[in-house]
């Protein structure tokens, strides 16, 4: 085998025994060589934090890092782990279901634990979505999403409807169709211009309601009403487009229109389901239900990977008249069925606590605990909506100093683009909420 003198010391050669320990130092200089981390270049230009464990709301680290060698967890790792991390009733549902299978396939077969989870989902989600398309992330429930509403009015003998309107300021996913309807110019996907499919956006809602851009929408829709298949949102949050918020009222006039201009409506609750916003749905702000609804993140409490997309027998009975009367659609790990079980506990976890009251209090918290963000140099806006906590600056954020200082404070943050934002497990304790504000603050100071 020829030297790589270049390369740093790594995993054993064949024959030989894998390494079962890695320090610190090698463990980043293999990350650098070999690793490439989401949104960043390749090779990297910053070492990530090593992590050696997580439990409750905090993240172990393998070695100190600006004097700290443990941080509390302001981010959910990425809004997902909402009952914090190592919690006994998730560990044993995965090792129980482990004990059983890990998975097998989903086309031909079927498991009690995917179907107590689609049983249960269609329990709490909005009459009347009845019919779950179990999925593998959310970026991949968003793109069933879109193929169910395209291939709906396609079933119906409607090609034309195959158009997405959305508003401008959102995210929905780093796959083909997710990218075509997040913003076209402020957000990640602006490199794919005129390659995506060309969809129909709308400004970005506005946070109060008003009756003109109210009037707008209606227009936009009844205007585009013969081309559209569907119309997709993130109801009262958007999430990683700007962490913006907007009235529900917009939500009604949307539904509103919809069924006004049969156009299918979508929500996705990647973000905001499982009680982020306050209620346990975004959706059920406004009183409205959607066509197709998407579920992620905190579905398995951050535990594994999974999502779903839920659709109204409207949906479904229009797709199975179609010549091609299945959707066609089917990951290898569908319906996982060790994800299934994790999800089944997490769902079950939240909703026997009192997750309202969790949720209100961090509320709280965050208001009392960012509001002196609001007197900093360089921040246009601090807002606060039940577990999600947002300094929006005028400037692009210096993510690598705007870390530090969290950092420092003993806080895990990831700013990003203009703002300095938080979304802590629901679990996180009064003491470790205010920690985590005072790491927001630090953090928008340097930043």
């Amino acid at each position: 085998m020829p030297e790589h003198s270049d390369r740093p010391a790594g995993p054993a050669g064949p024959g030989q025994p894998a390494r079962a320990v890695y320090s610190a130092g090698e463990l980043l200089a293999l990350d650098r060589a070999h690793v490439w981390h989401p949104y960043g270049p390749m090779p990297g230009r910053t070492d990530p934090l090593v992590v050696r464990s997580a439990s409750g709301v905090r993240l172990r680290l393998a070695e100190e890092t600006e004097g700290r060698t443990e941080l509390i967890d302001g981010m959910s790792s990425w809004w997902s782990a909402v009952h914090g991390y190592n919690h006994p009733v998730l560990n044993a549902a995965a090792t129980a279901q482990l004990g059983r299978m890990s998975h097998v396939m989903f086309g031909g077969l079927t498991h009690e634990p995917a179907v107590r989870l689609a049983a249960r989902l269609v329990e709490i989600t909005p009459e009347p979505l009845r019919h779950v398309f179990l999925c593998d992330s959310g970026s991949v429930s968003v793109e069933v999403a879109v193929k169910m509403c395209l291939q709906y009015w396609r079933s119906l003998g409607r090609p034309a409807k195959r158009r997405m309107l959305t508003w401008r300021g959102g995210y929905h996913g780093d796959t083909w169709q997710p990218m075509s309807v997040c913003d076209p110019e402020g957000g990640m996907h602006g490199l794919w211009q005129g390659v995506l499919p060309e969809q129909v956006f709308a400004p970005a809602p506005p946070a109060d309601f008003e009756e003109s851009y109210a009037d707008g929408l209606r227009e936009l829709i009844a205007r585009h009403a013969d081309e559209l298949a569907a119309v997709i949102v993130e109801p009262v949050v958007q999430g990683a487009g700007g962490m913006r918020f907007h009235s529900p009222a917009y939500l009604r006039v949307l539904r509103e229109a919809c069924d006004e201009h049969d156009v299918l409506l979508v929500f996705d609750e990647i973000a905001t389901g499982f009680g982020r916003t306050g209620e346990l749905f975004a959706a059920d702000h406004a009183g409205v239900a959607p066509d197709v609804m998407c579920l992620g993140k905190a579905l398995t409490g951050g535990y594994l990977t999974m999502a779903a997309t839920l659709c109204t027998p409207r949906v479904a009975d229009g797709i199975s008249r179609g010549e091609v009367p299945v959707l066609a659609h089917g990951p290898t790990f569908m319906g996982n069925p060790l994800a299934a079980a994790v999800a089944c506990a997490s769902v079950d976890l939240l909703l026997e606590r009192d997750w309202r009251q969790e949720v209100k209090r961090m509320e709280t918290g965050l208001r009392e605990g960012l509001a002196p963000a609001s007197e900093l140099p360089g921040v246009r806006e601090v807002r606060v909506l039940g577990g999600i906590g947002v300094v929006q600056l005028d400037h692009q954020a210096d993510m690598a100093a705007a870390t530090r200082a969290a950092v420092r404070e003993g806080v895990w943050l990831r700013p990003f683009r203009d703002l300095v934002y938080v979304m802590p497990p629901y679990v996180t304790g009064e003491d470790d909420l205010a920690a985590v504000c005072r790491g927001v603050v630090a953090a928008a100071a340097a930043g």
